[in-house]
């Protein structure tokens, strides 16, 4: 299993819930999940807890828990694709949270174009993590972006931008006609547009 990141630990995840009562809940749930990762065949109680997160840890903690139960759990492509396939926002907003953390190749990736092709912010919000960054197709990628900027979700959360923005001649092109697009329109080139073109590096004739 890959390594999650310090925001899918333990106690950063029990530090987050309201009182012990969720924790407790939240102490059972993690030991369902790694049962079933050392017992792949055993009845998977820990799924029915990642559909009733929400219910005993409270919305705010609920897309950090059932991301964890998943690497507890150590879920794989097929049960990923189902738990996201069958769920809920919120349920497909945690398994796109947990896929850095559990899938080290590109085959998750339809997941990802599935929540981008939403008009659900909080959901290409989290399609935009260091999953994407690392696995998207450059064409894709660059959708990704501009997916952001047409729906209004900061480009301060898509991973990695400076890195994959850097020397991307199509997406400064892109990004300028999107800002000579608006412009004409008599609309403001808003300042993540401006942000994301500097960082490609490539000269443009920007509006």
């Amino acid at each position: 299993m890959l390594t999650p990141p310090p925001s899918l630990t333990r106690a950063h995840v029990a530090a987050r819930l309201p009182d012990d009562h969720a924790r407790a809940w939240f102490a059972e749930a993690v030991a369902d999940a790694r049962r079933a990762a050392t017992a792949p065949h055993a009845p998977s109680a820990w799924q029915l807890r990642f559909v009733t997160a929400g219910r005993y840890c409270g919305r705010d903690a609920a897309d950090a828990v059932r991301a964890l139960l998943l690497v507890e759990a150590r879920a794989g492509t097929e049960t990923l694709t189902r738990l996201y396939r069958e769920g809920g926002a919120a349920e497909r907003r945690a398994v796109l949270h947990a896929l850095p953390a559990l899938v080290d190749g590109p085959q998750a990736t339809p997941l990802v174009d599935d929540a981008l092709r939403t008009h659900d912010t909080r959901l290409i919000a989290a399609a935009v993590g260091p999953y994407a960054a690392a696995h998207l197709a450059p064409h894709a990628w660059r959708h990704a972006v501009l997916k952001c900027l047409f729906t209004g979700v900061p480009l301060s959360t898509v991973a990695d931008l400076a890195r994959r923005a850097a020397g991307d001649a199509e997406l400064a092109r892109m990004l300028a006609a999107l800002a000579a697009e608006r412009t004409a329109a008599g609309r403001e080139v808003p300042r993540d547009l401006r942000h994301a073109l500097t960082l490609t590096g490539v000269p443009t004739e920007e509006p």
